[in-house]
């Protein structure tokens, strides 16, 4: 297969997805412009602010839910099971699962005043299931901050280059959301002067590439990040995480759109097979391929930011499309770049899986990326792509951060921000330091496709209660449901062999929870349909 046509084929199949299902979505959900949203009803200047514009808002949906997962996961599954498998999750999973996950989470959130899909599913179904899915959640997310404050911690070590950059935008985020929203400047003087600082941070940090002192870089620079998240959840997020997240997007659209023109200039075929074999080292392709790629196709953790912090900025329910499955559309572009990197970006396929063994998946999207773009980029293809990866990750830092700290308000009563977000950056900085993520992160996958599966059936529970069908939300509600477990039974049975008694008991936990909550749904649903004959 020949790059370009394979990105030609994605963009079609992906552009029509959006056009018609995304359009038919929108019209059954009934989005109404002229209703109120939450950033208006409940405007508070810290959580709920209408963003400027669409734009904005896109920009900090985008680069939150990206992450480094859709680069992540695709160079995995290639090497695993194949470039065809792998691409055919990415194109159908984004517009038949993701993009009404994604959509629908944030409409939903949007009607019920800005609340988190856990604290909608108790007035949805019942108190106890908020409870189970808050707590599965919140757990989740702590995780998620402990893994991605190492993984930044790491790139910092390795690559003092980029600590610069990255770290010298938080403070031009600051200026760009001040400009913006303080002092009233115009959105395209304020985009210009942020992205210009950007570049020049990215000179400037090839000049002055930041150290720690040896023995101490790694807890030192947890530390920082740990502070950073901390801020970055109270402040207001119209003055730091939206701007900066917005200035993000351009950096990740300016990956995808580099990406591409690699791939017209150097056209390379692909070295990857296009179907590996059925059961590897990771697990069968069912279901361990749709666990390992989550963002780029479908992912729990996007609608902890749809139903989190966009739909707490979102000024019109008309935006709902764009953000919400168009986002998730521009995120499986991505994904089809991380495919071509890995697949097409190697002499051959030996060399791929040489270059995972000796610096994992992040390592490899460098090399297959500075491969394709050596035309524009020449040597330092890989520097930008480690640039583009640790920004998504300090994106998904800080709003996992702030959504974690939603989460533990809802459970206790609007708990003070600040000793959430404390309590918050304590567990996930324990995590990080003790390394006892390393215990958790082999089911996380499964995990975050069981959020994915819970959030569908809490939409469809929503979509009964307004007398709709659910033909859009139960299909993917079912799929991911039934292959979430199914990757949890395989994993406790690899546990199991293992003799590793801990993770074979939080396997159990995460499943004996996930059937409790389908029972509470189940009963609910029943009496619902039984007694004013909703249509199925």
């Amino acid at each position: 297969m020949n790059s370009l046509v394979f990105f030609a084929i994605c963009a079609i199949a992906l552009s029509a997805g959006y056009k018609f299902y995304g359009t038919a979505f929108e019209k059954f959900l009934g989005v109404d412009p002229s209703r109120p949203t939450p950033a208006h009803t409940k405007h508070d200047g810290i959580d709920y602010v209408p963003a400027k514009n669409w734009q904005f808002l896109f920009g900090h949906h985008f680069s939150s839910i990206a992450g480094a997962g859709p680069v992540i996961g695709p160079v995995i599954a290639v090497s695993m099971w194949g470039w065809g498998p792998a691409t055919l999750f990415i194109i159908l999973g984004t517009v038949f699962m993701g993009g009404i996950h994604d959509m629908g989470a944030l409409l939903m959130s949007i009607r019920y005043d800005g609340k988190s899909v856990a604290d909608v599913s108790e007035e949805m179904v019942s108190r106890r299931a908020r409870l189970i899915f808050s707590w599965f959640v919140l757990i989740a997310l702590i995780v998620v901050v402990s893994v991605f404050v190492y993984f930044c911690t790491q790139t910092f070590v390795i690559d003092p280059r980029v600590v610069v950059p990255s770290l010298g935008l938080i403070p031009v985020a600051v200026l760009v959301g001040l400009l913006v929203y303080r002092f009233k400047t115009g959105m395209a003087p304020a985009t210009i002067l942020g992205l210009a600082l950007l570049v020049a941070l990215i000179f400037l940090g090839r000049i002055l590439p930041v150290t720690l002192p040896a023995g101490y870089a790694a807890t030192g620079w947890t530390i920082i990040l740990l502070a950073y998240c901390f801020c970055a959840s109270v402040m207001p997020v119209n003055i730091l995480l939206q701007p900066r997240d917005y200035l993000s997007s351009y950096l990740l659209l300016f990956g995808i759109v580099t990406g591409f023109a690699g791939v017209i200039l150097t056209r390379p075929d692909f070295t990857a097979p296009f179907f590996v074999k059925v059961n590897t080292a990771e697990g069968p392709l069912w279901p361990m391929l749709f666990v390992t790629i989550a963002c780029g196709a479908i992912s729990g953790f996007h609608s902890l930011v749809s139903a989190g912090t966009t739909s707490k900025q979102i000024s019109t329910e008309a935006d709902t499309k764009r953000i919400g499955f168009g986002a998730m559309v521009v995120e499986a572009f991505l994904a089809a770049i991380a495919v071509i990197a890995v697949a097409g970006g190697f002499g051959s396929f030996g060399a791929l899986n040489a270059s995972l063994a000796k610096g994992g998946p992040v390592t490899a999207f460098a090399e297959g990326f500075s491969y394709l773009t050596a035309p524009i980029f020449g040597k330092y293809g890989s520097l930008i792509a480690i640039i583009l990866l640790n920004s998504f990750i300090l994106t998904t830092l800080d709003t996992s951060t702030r959504i974690a700290r939603y989460i533990l308000q809802e459970l206790f009563n609007d708990m003070d921000r600040y000793l959430a977000t404390a309590l918050i950056v304590l567990a996930g900085g324990w995590v990080a330091l003790s390394g006892e993520w390393k215990s958790i992160w082999p089911i996380f996958g499964a995990v975050n496709q069981l959020i994915a599966a819970l959030t569908l059936v809490v939409i469809s529970s929503w979509l009964l209660s307004q007398k709709k069908h659910v033909r859009f939300t139960m299909v993917p509600a079912v799929f991911m449901l039934f292959t979430s477990i199914g990757a949890l039974v395989w994993q406790f049975g690899k546990f199991m062999a293992e003799g590793n008694w801990f993770l074979m008991a939080v396997s159990v936990i995460l499943m004996a929870l996930s059937c409790s909550m389908i029972l509470e749904v189940y009963a609910w649903a029943r009496k619902r349909i039984k007694y004013q004959k909703v249509r199925v």
